[in-house]
This record gives C-alpha cells, structure tokens and sequence, in this order.
C-alpha cells in the first residue's frame, strides 16, 4: 500500500483543512497527523527566546495510506491545490524515496 508524508508550513487550522481534504479523496485509507520526532533547540533562558523567527507558522507532519499509485497522484494534485490557495508550504515525501536514503 503506496504511503506518502507530507510536511505543512502552515498553522494548525491549515493543517486540520489539509487533513480534512485527504480524508475526502477517494482512495485514501488512513490519514494521520504524527508527531515531531527531531527535537527543537528552542530554550526559554535563550538569548533568542521570543524573537520574530521563533514566532513564525508551526509544522506539521502528515501520513497518508493510499490504495493505490493513482490516489497518490490525486492527493498530490488536490493537496497542491488547496495548499496555494491557503498560501502555505506543503513538502510531499513518498515511500520510494524512504528507501532510497
């Protein structure tokens, strides 16, 4: 079963579209919002705490189980979409280029 990850740059409202978007393609069996697993260098004692650049849209990561490669095609399509018209940053990975690192 093809799987795809996608990463969003955006807030979680965005996110929460972009889940509910995947949700309702035909061909997608399960979507999941997974957690973060690289650890942040963010300290609250920091000098840099609070600055602009630590303030700016979250990330959130996304796994999607489609049927087949063609759903795959349709979730890329669709999640591109949606993602230009709410102005954020979606990054797709696929199962192939797991492999491939």
């Amino acid at each position: 079963m093809p799987q795809l990850r996608l990463r969003v740059t955006g807030n979680q409202d965005n996110a929460r579209a972009i889940g509910n978007l995947l949700a309702s393609i035909d061909g997608i069996e399960h979507v999941e919002e997974v957690a973060d697993l690289m650890p942040r260098m963010d300290d609250e004692d920091s000098t840099s705490a609070g600055l602009p650049d630590d303030q700016g849209p979250g990330t959130h990561e996304l796994e999607v189980e489609a049927r087949s490669q063609a759903a795959v095609g349709r979730v890329r399509e669709a999640v591109e979409a949606l993602a230009f018209d709410l102005d954020v940053l979606v990054e797709f990975e696929t199962d192939e280029d797991w492999h491939d690192a």
